[in-house]
């Protein structure tokens, strides 16, 4: 697919590792906003409401946001993950003190979503990035 350029007059696209960064840095710390900065609105809304309601339904089922603990490596792998919700992990982390419960039969099932939702959202922000840099549409 061959792209045109813009006709004269018409403000071309930011480009650069500046705006690169900037995109994806949105598109982390709120999913569906690097989206929203690239103009496109649609995979804004989708990437916004999957990771919304992959977290939250998590939440819902009682699932286990995790911290690094120190005596189990895989802890840092999985709090990353959990990070790359951006926003909604920490205002849960942080704000509201959600902790989930273990004792629930739903727990582990929750914990895949609240993790699912955090790896959903940094393959958006790659996928912001990659917009960004314009080697995808």
């Amino acid at each position: 697919m061959t792209t045109t350029p813009p006709p004269a007059g018409s403000p071309s696209r930011p480009s650069g590792l500046a705006w690169q960064i900037l995109v994806a840095l949105a598109a982390w710390v709120l999913p569906g906003s690097g989206h929203l900065l690239l103009k496109k609105p649609r995979r804004a809304a989708v990437v916004c409401g999957v990771v919304l309601f992959s977290f939250l339904f998590g939440c819902w089922l009682r699932g286990h946001l995790y911290v690094v603990v120190p005596e189990q490596p895989l802890s840092r792998l999985a709090t990353l993950s959990s990070m790359g919700a951006g926003s909604p992990y920490f205002f849960a982390r942080y704000l509201v003190e959600y902790e989930g419960d273990i004792f629930s039969s739903t727990f582990e099932y929750g914990k895949a979503f609240l993790l699912t939702s955090g790896l959903l959202n940094l393959l958006a922000v790659l996928d912001a990035w990659d917009i960004a840099s314009g080697s995808k549409d």
